[in-house]
């Protein structure tokens, strides 16, 4: 029996999360938690979501509560609570109120649910998660950032869509922060098993493709207000994997300790076996002068700002 609790199940993403999770069917149980002065909305979410689920006839528990005791024990807690990005907000200042949040839920959830995975959504994602590993004292193959899952499906996407092919033939990877710093692979990327360098198609303008996928969560912000079903999907996707212990390597952000290049006392996004018991194994990967240089980069930087907000929170 599958169970998965969500820490900020009315916001945007948490909600949507319960929603596209419960439509896999892969999760029996999804514990949606809120504040005391949001369950009303948090019960009328499962309503929501109960009336949808019976189109497909599928029986998914869901739980709307205040309650800490709901998440005892889940397999996967994910800590989606924060506020939210505004248009032309860096993902790096928000740093500071959320980490308040994230440090709060995480003892929480050690407290609580000391044998799950916590899974961290919430901006920015590689601070927020070694703020969730050091506040729950987890091992880090427990704790969690959805990282550059969501750029490394994008990016996949545009490459798909610019030259008319299937995404599945497209082979692609962003690693380092999810945020200005990412670092996408593209000496490692193929389409239909040929090397990117040797792909030639008509007017297919890589920098251009890379700068959309930077500025994707800001367009995105700017046009409707918030970024929701391409997190939605990445998050629910990457429980969905871990649930059903699929082994696939897949990019999250996770607490490096020297396995790739040699970075450490930082998360990042790299590549890593996912499993029920979390991080199977961090895979190491080749980068080429030009990539490696800007992965040392977003690490300098992503640990700078953890440093601050470790500092301002006395941990």
């Amino acid at each position: 029996m599958a169970k998965v609790s969500i820490l900020g199940s009315t916001g945007t993403i948490g909600k949507n999360v319960a929603f596209t999770l419960a439509r896999m069917d892969t999760v029996d149980e999804i514990v949606m938690f809120s504040r005391p002065q949001s369950l009303n909305r948090v019960k009328g979410e499962t309503y929501d979501i109960y009336d949808a689920l019976a189109a497909r006839d599928i029986d998914c528990k869901l739980t709307p509560t205040c309650d800490f005791n709901e998440i005892r024990g889940s397999d996967i807690v994910l800590i989606a609570a924060g506020i939210h990005r505004e248009p032309g907000m860096n993902r790096l200042d928000l740093a500071i109120p959320n980490a308040k949040i994230v440090q709060c839920y995480a003892k929480k959830v050690a407290e609580y649910s000391p044998d799950s995975i916590i899974l961290v959504a919430t901006n920015p994602v590689d601070v927020m998660t070694t703020i969730a590993l050091e506040s729950s004292g987890f091992d880090k193959m427990r704790v969690i950032g959805v990282g550059n899952h969501l750029d490394s499906l994008r990016l996949k996407n545009y490459f798909s869509r610019k030259v008319n092919i299937n995404s599945s033939e497209v082979h692609t990877r962003v690693v380092g922060e999810h945020g200005n710093h990412m670092v996408p692979l593209l000496s490692s990327t193929s389409i239909g098993g040929i090397p990117l360098k040797y792909f030639h198609y008509p007017d297919l303008n890589v920098r251009a493709l890379v700068e959309q996928l930077k500025n994707a969560g800001n367009t995105i912000i700017s046009k409707k207000g918030a970024t929701e079903y391409g997190p939605a999907f990445a998050i629910s996707n990457l429980i969905s994997m871990m649930i059903t212990d699929s082994h696939k390597v897949l990019t999250v952000s996770c607490y490096l300790e020297g396995e790739v290049e040699g970075v450490e006392n930082v998360s990042l996004g790299v590549p890593a076996v996912t499993s029920k018991k979390g991080i199977a194994m961090i895979v190491p990967v080749h980068m080429n002068d030009f990539e490696k240089k800007a992965f040392l980069d977003a690490a300098e930087v992503v640990r700078d700002t953890t440093d601050k907000v470790k500092k301002s929170l006395n941990i």
